[in-house]
């Protein structure tokens, strides 16, 4: 049973009971159309309390049926609103905890609205490409005032009730009931019973009018606001235009326009893409073979070895989450300049308003430093953070063999090692396990967590379980050099190196992908990142993989030491202080040299095929892993993208972006780029994954 009926004396009461938020899918509105209708239709009953069971009032829609024919089966959403709003007796929503959605929509439908404090009200729609779809931009509006109303609409932010309860005229909520919220609505109920018991018509937010005192002007500056904030997403701009039409029109045409907005928004690219990631994120933590309730290992203590800029990094976000950390380096001075750079990192917070001192210093006392590795025997968890080499990760995991305790739950911060490489230099490989934050790690939302050949089950479920504690979001990867991320940024890279050697220039190809979308373009990115990252890779690849063609361009700017923006000169020239990508006339100079050498002239290259030849070198390579895989599934390479390098949100990221052109398309592409002579031919063919699902006529999500 997803919606329970009750009867407390002459009041109904009609729970939703749909975990875990609730979700309004078609039993539960079924059966709760059954309780308003039985209650409606019982003469001992005077009044009836909707409410949600558990930690929600309802989170809206049941995202289990987003897509499927029960969407939308009757009772609709719609159907349910106007059961409750036609209702002869007072229908009283009791909200708690979370109310946003179809919830707060459902609630805007009945009569009157009591809430616990707490409570996180919001129509969250405009985050996944919509617009609410059930009245909310026209009940919403009437009920608490159009600008704090477009304020949540556009944004979908979550407010306190209490705080919405003190906005001046406000009907949104008629009592905040801080003790017993079921008694409390149970004898406001009774309260209203006998007010309306001569009659009298019961109140309907849909009555009520939505006014401004200079529309215009309002809507016009509300529009142009959120086409500038939110360019490349239609829905912000869309809902300026609903919850106007609340000021201009009858309710019944208001609700039609929302509709019709809503079913135009469904259609879009930017929705399919935004819809993609809000179920791709959910989806990376459902692993096949390591079932949800796997037992997890406890970890209330971390030890991180390395201070530097990554060591610091990951032990900040164990302090935030009030884990305590003790951290390890060779030398005093490198631990005292870890400790500071933490310190600064906090105390810029604190700055800026966004942490509290007190806060603050209980983080700072949360950290522990040592120079000896016996002292980190009782961490529960250690995170390697040290250079990127072999020969050093041999010497830091033979160590942390010796002195951790059993069951110590080992990993490597390792962005390109054989993690199954670096546990066999250890006694218990089942414990090791790669944990590849990106930098900076106290920031950067993803974690690729790298399953070696050993790693125990336990072992990845609690580490997907602490990565989820620290707010970030993990993705799952094999083993491979690289991973995922890392191994299909190296074909990018080496796209764009062809790209210059054709005839591009760094900026003429950054200005192409930033346009598309991406945060940054790959010479930016390079001069962020250190461009002797790179070139220590490549280092190790001419010994692994002599065949394998690159531009020489980046080999040469690092000889000029020319390493980004910790040096002042990169790709880019950079001013003392300042982060401004300034085009360089010397590195043009050494790329029309290097051309010039080469025999190559130049070609006048367009940024259509700029994007099709980096994103495309993404795909094909997403293909090969998944072949391999490296990855379980093509939305998990998505949020790889989309959270760790900066892929464009509106895209849904290299999946799903080649499912919207079409993979017969992408592969047509691809075949032009393998007949010039100055690209990578072999790279082109289509990985097998890729060319089975164009003879097939299926998509990778």
């Amino acid at each position: 049973m997803s919606a329970r009926y009750e009867q407390h004396g002459d009041v109904a009461v009609v729970t939703l009971d749909n975990p875990p938020v609730n979700g309004l899918g078609y039993a539960t509105r079924v059966e709760f159309a059954a309780g308003i209708e039985r209650a409606a239709a019982d003469a001992s009953v005077r009044a009836i309390v909707v409410t949600g069971a558990g930690k929600a009032f309802s989170g809206g829609a049941d995202i289990k049926e987003f897509g499927s024919p029960k969407a939308i089966a009757e009772p609709n959403l719609l159907s349910l609103i106007a059961l409750v709003e036609s209702c002869s007796k007072p229908v009283i929503a009791a909200v708690h905890s979370v109310c946003m959605g179809g919830g707060l929509e459902l609630s805007l439908g009945c009569h009157y609205r009591v809430a616990a404090p707490g409570t996180k009200v919001a129509l969250p729609e405009v985050k996944i490409g919509l617009v609410p779809g059930a009245g909310g931009t026209q009940r919403l509006p009437r009920a608490l005032g159009v600008e704090p109303a477009l304020n949540m609409i556009v944004t979908g932010e979550p407010v306190n009730a209490e705080l919405l309860a003190q906005v001046p005229g406000q009907k949104l909520f008629d009592q905040i009931i801080a003790d017993d919220l079921l008694a409390g609505a149970i004898s406001f109920a009774r309260a209203k019973a006998d007010a309306h018991a001569d009659g009298s018509p019961l109140p309907r937010v849909r009555d009520l009018k939505a006014r401004h005192a200079e529309p215009d002007a309002y809507f016009q500056f509300a529009r142009n606001t959120a086409k500038a904030m939110a360019k490349n997403f239609p829905a912000p701009a869309r809902c300026v235009d609903c919850v106007e039409q609340s000021m201009k029109m009858k309710f019944d045409d208001g609700m039609a326009y929302e509709r019709a907005a809503f079913i135009s928004l469904m259609m879009t690219p930017e929705c399919k893409a935004l819809r993609h990631a809000f179920f791709a994120e959910r989806a990376t933590s459902k692993i096949a073979d390591v079932p949800e309730d796997t037992p997890k290992r406890a970890v209330n203590k971390l030890a991180v070895i390395g201070a530097g800029t990554m060591g610091g990094g990951i032990a900040m976000n164990f302090l935030n989450a009030g884990i305590p950390v003790v951290m390890l380096e060779m030398k005093q001075d490198a631990l005292d300049r870890g400790v500071a750079t933490i310190r600064k990192n906090y105390e810029s917070q604190v700055k800026k308003g966004k942490l509290k001192a007190d806060k603050y210093e209980q983080r700072m006392s949360l950290l522990s430093t040592t120079l000896n590795y016996a002292d980190l025997g009782d961490a529960d968890m250690v995170i390697e953070a040290v250079f990127e080499d072999m020969g050093v990760k041999k010497a830091v995991f033979e160590q942390l063999d010796a002195v951790m305790k059993p069951g110590a739950i080992l990993a490597s911060n390792t962005s390109t090692l054989d993690v199954n490489q670096i546990a066999s230099f250890t006694k218990r490989p089942e414990d090791v396990i790669g944990t590849h934050f990106f930098s900076p790690a106290n920031v950067m939302k993803l974690l690729e967590v790298v399953r070696g050949a050993a790693t125990a089950k336990d072992v990845l479920a609690t580490v997907m379980a602490l990565g989820k504690k620290i707010k970030k979001t993990c993705v799952v990867s094999g083993v491979c050099d690289g991973f995922i991320g890392n191994r299909m940024i190296e074909q990018y890279s080496r796209q764009a190196g062809f790209l210059l050697e054709e005839g591009c220039t760094p900026a003429q190809i950054d200005k192409a992908v930033e346009k598309f979308g991406f945060a940054m373009g790959p010479f930016r990115m390079g001069d962020l990142a250190g461009n002797d990252v790179g070139w220590y890779i490549r280092k190790r690849r001419y010994v692994e993989k002599p065949n394998l063609r690159y531009s020489k361009t980046a080999d040469l700017l690092c000889e000029m030491g020319r390493f980004g923006q910790k040096t002042g000169a990169g790709w880019y020239d950079y001013k003392p202080g300042k982060r401004d990508a300034i085009p360089s006339a010397q590195v043009e100079q050494m790329v029309a040299d290097y051309r010039r050498d080469l025999g190559v002239a130049p070609r006048k290259i367009s940024d259509e095929e700029i994007v099709q030849r980096l994103v495309f070198s993404l795909v094909n390579e997403a293909a090969r892993i998944l072949e391999e895989g490296i990855a379980s599934k093509a939305s998990d390479i998505d949020m790889v993208y989309l959270t760790g390098y900066g892929f464009p949100l509106h895209r849904g990221g290299p999946m799903c972006y080649a499912d919207t052109v079409g993979l017969f398309n992408v592969v047509q592409a691809m075949k032009r780029f393998a007949k010039n002579p100055l690209d990578d031919g072999e790279f082109w063919q289509p990985a097998p994954l890729l060319a089975r699902l164009v003879a097939e006529g299926k998509s990778f999500n």
